[in-house]
């Protein structure tokens, strides 16, 4: 038997999308061909903290062995059947600490990262491949300048981790985007109301830009521009009344905001990379939009339908380009670590499958170009030309 080339393990941290397990298959299948050994880490950065480094513990709850068998099943499947989880080894709360680290740490905020690196000592691991966005990893970044092997690859549905312009997950969130604002549509048309529809998009705008841009609505509003409320019943009264079914639609990015406002949140508690749950920005929109659509209205309120499209967008089976990019991205990943380079992150840009330095996710935050890609007075998509653009125009 050909002695084993090393082993690879591979986790997934942060929101699932569809897209994750063609990912994790790609790997799996093409480095155990190539004579490696595949571990799966479960729960993200959280099984590398919860491992007991014992041959006698029992650590399935935090990996698994990867074989073609276990692969095969879910590629086809959206999420990550390896779980996911927001953990950040760097500022471990103490309330989450495992039992077995308790007694070491024992301040508010932890950073448990000698305990990852011993557990990635324990299990053998050679080459670590985490998918996730610029949060998990921004921590894989801390474990590349530790010395561990690490190619990594860029998965969210806002598409926002710089160095890339495609992240796994963005595709089938734009494609179910499109389909269900179409689908509400009726509903709006039957009531000529406006149609709000909140979508994901902390601080980048991609996920309400292309969206509009194919046709799913007739205005957007992003986090990269604040923007009037009286404005938008504006623009949308014009809209309704250019309709024949007396409707109109706008996207709204979850982290969009109006003027001298901030960002809506759920509650006050936030993960341990800092973000709080955003949500209800489209609640304050429709209330703002019906206060302000009588002067646009001869002095008649324009009802609102508010839909927030939330998990619809990330659950279910990956769309065709999530299907075939995840399976570039993991094969990428494995032609990464067989020549030896690492502290990578897997990209695509302008239509090439390629690679940048990982540092690059941690370097500047990626966001919709507002002079190039957006018309801040008519609240919409603003391009003049396609040519030699790439394929989903404005992420590049």
């Amino acid at each position: 038997m050909a002695r084993s080339r090393g082993t690879i393990a591979i986790l997934t941290g942060g929101g699932d999308v569809p897209g994750l397990n063609p990912a994790i298959r790609a790997i799996t299948v093409r480095a155990l061909h190539e004579g490696y050994r595949v571990l799966g880490i479960r729960r993200g950065w959280s099984g590398l903290v919860g491992l007991v480094p014992d041959r006698h513990a029992d650590n399935t709850a935090h990996m698994v062995v990867l074989t073609e068998e276990v692969v095969s099943r879910i590629g086809r499947t959206g999420g990550t059947f390896l779980h996911t989880s927001r953990t950040r080894p760097s500022h471990l709360p103490r309330s989450i600490v495992p039992p077995h680290l308790a007694g070491k740490y024992r301040a508010e905020i932890n950073d448990a990262t000698s305990d990852v690196l011993g557990n990635l000592e324990f299990l053998g691991v050679d080459h670590l491949i985490p998918i996730g966005g610029d949060d998990t990893l921004s921590y894989a970044r801390r474990l590349d300048d530790e010395g561990v092997s690490v190619v990594a690859i860029p998965k969210t549905m806002d598409n926002d981790v710089p160095g890339t312009d495609y992240c796994i997950g963005f595709s089938t969130c734009v494609t179910r985007s499109i389909q269900l604002a179409h689908e509400l549509r009726t509903t709006a048309g039957s009531h000529e109301r406006f149609l709000v529809i909140e979508v994901f998009g902390r601080y980048a705008g991609f996920t309400a830009l292309l969206p509009t841009m194919a046709g799913a609505a007739d205005r957007c509003v992003i986090p990269e521009h604040p923007f009037d409320v009286a404005l938008l019943a504006e623009l949308l009264s014009r809209d309704r009344d250019r309709n024949p079914s007396r409707y109109a639609v706008v996207l709204v990015s979850e982290g969009a905001r109006m003027h001298e406002e901030s960002m809506t949140f759920e509650g006050e508690e936030a993960d341990q990379y800092g973000h709080r749950r955003l949500g209800g920005v489209g609640d304050r929109i429709a209330a703002g939009l019906k206060n302000a659509s009588p002067e646009f209205n001869h002095g008649r309120p324009v009802n609102v339908v508010n839909q927030r499209l939330g998990y619809l967008v990330r659950c279910g089976d990956p769309d065709a380009i999530d299907s075939i990019v995840p399976m570039a991205f993991g094969n990428i990943a494995l032609d990464l670590v067989m020549s030896g380079q690492t502290g990578r992150l897997v990209n695509l840009s302008h239509g090439v499958y390629d690679s940048v330095p990982i540092d690059v996710v941690t370097s500047y935050r990626k966001l919709v170009d507002l002079d190039r890609h957006y018309n801040c007075e008519r609240l919409r998509p603003d391009y003049k030309t396609l040519m030699r653009q790439p394929l989903f125009i404005i992420t590049s």
